[in-house]
């Protein structure tokens, strides 16, 4: 049996900010007419981080819209969010975490069968001259591609 996996939300700024060290599958914890509004995709992880208390990691920032539907139950859409993951994972992360300039960054929200999961990332920011590589490199990259596409016509 082959879960489908069918992605919600990137967190591009992350890509962008923080070089991924390695990932991470977590389950979320939401209420009702949360898991609606993601259905719907009225979710947004760009500014969000997870930081790990008391040997629990959560999700901070991350931006659910209120469903419409749904008033009466309504949560804060910024509301801290505890993910599920195995206490070995969380402990492991905790550990690398103390090391100077790692973070735990959300990378992606997505449907794996009917769950939903949130792919968590251990990150080291970049420095200035570290993005302006990348982007030089993404810019060479799209023009050898370009040329190449005009060459084949």
């Amino acid at each position: 049996m082959s879960d489908s996996i069918k992605t919600i939300a990137k967190n591009k700024k992350a890509y962008h900010d923080y070089f991924i060290i390695e990932t991470y599958e977590a389950g979320i914890s939401l209420m009702g007419s949360e898991v609606k509004s993601i259905r719907g995709g009225r979710v947004n992880l760009k500014d969000s981080w997870c930081s790990i208390v008391k040997g629990e990691i959560f999700v901070n920032g991350m931006h659910v819209s209120v469903y419409e539907q749904g008033a009466m139950w309504c949560k804060d859409p910024l509301r801290v969010r505890k993910l599920l993951m195995h206490k070995k994972e969380i402990n492991k992360l905790f550990g690398q975490t103390q090391q100077q300039g790692y973070s735990i960054i959300p990378l992606s929200l997505y449907f794996k069968g009917s769950n939903i999961k949130l792919e968590i990332g251990l990150c080291k920011g970049k420095k200035l001259y570290d993005k302006r590589e990348d982007m030089a490199k993404k810019s060479a990259k799209r023009s050898i591609e370009r040329a190449l596409k005009e060459r084949q016509y």
